[in-house]
Parts: C-alpha cells; structure tokens; sequence
C-alpha cells in the first residue's frame, strides 16, 4: 500500500474517533465521565462538552473530507496535529497535577502521538505525489 492508501486510512479512522468523542460528549456528556470513572460535573460542565462535541464533529467532517483529496484539503490535516498535540499535552498536564488517573484517561495519553506520528508521516509532500495518488485510483 502506497503512502497516500495509509493517509486515507489515518484520516478515516480519525475522523471515526471524532464522530466517537463529538457523539459522546454532546448526547451523553454525563454517561461519558460516569463511564470514565470521574465524579458528577455541574451542568455548565457539561454545556462546555456539548460545545466541545459540535467541534469534534466539525473536524471529523474535515478528516473525511481530507481523506478524499489530502493535497487538497491539507490545512485540516494540519489542523488536526495542531489539535491532537493540545489533547496529548493537556493530559500530560492533569495527569502530573492530580487532576485525572492514567485509569480515566484510557487512550489520552497514547493515541494522540500514534495520530500525529501517522499524519506526518504520510503526509502529502508535493504535487507528483498528488499525481501518484490519482493515477492509483
């Protein structure tokens, strides 16, 4: 499989993970953090992860979309290290202070290198590779 195969796979599975979080946080917020063993938060609690959820679900629109034309739409993917290095060092941050367990952050703490490692390791670095892309399909 060629690298243009593994970025649309990268930016599937991705964008499944937002679908995921967006769906969690905006219907469920409160089964969510049950779920992930943290206390009950105040109701603006969870209006800020309904606001969250509308975000996940905006950008995992943008990774479907990037999966269809990665040289195109390029800026999501750019987009999307920006906000997965965020995630990863915000959890670095409340897991030294105390704020959350490794227990409750499950996948937080590993998923978004593997996401950031994948994504530019794939991604689109020039025209002919575009081209490469297109002649394949």
């Amino acid at each position: 499989m060629n690298r243009s195969r593994w970025l649309q796979i990268t930016l599937i599975v991705v964008g499944i993970a937002q679908v995921f979080f967006g769906a969690a946080f905006t219907f469920a917020p409160a089964q969510f953090s049950a779920l992930l063993g943290l206390p009950a938060a105040p109701q603006w609690a969870y209006w800020l992860f309904s606001m969250f959820g509308a975000r996940a679900f905006a950008f995992a629109f943008g990774m479907f979309l990037a999966a269809r034309d990665p040289l195109k739409h390029s800026r999501w993917i750019v987009a999307m290290i920006g906000v997965q290095a965020i995630d990863w060092l915000g959890t670095l941050y409340y897991l030294a202070n105390g704020g959350v367990t490794l227990s409750q952050v499950s996948s937080a703490p590993f998923l978004p290198v593997i996401f950031i490692g994948l994504l530019i390791a794939f991604y689109p670095r020039s025209s002919g590779q575009a081209a490469q892309a297109v002649v394949q399909k």
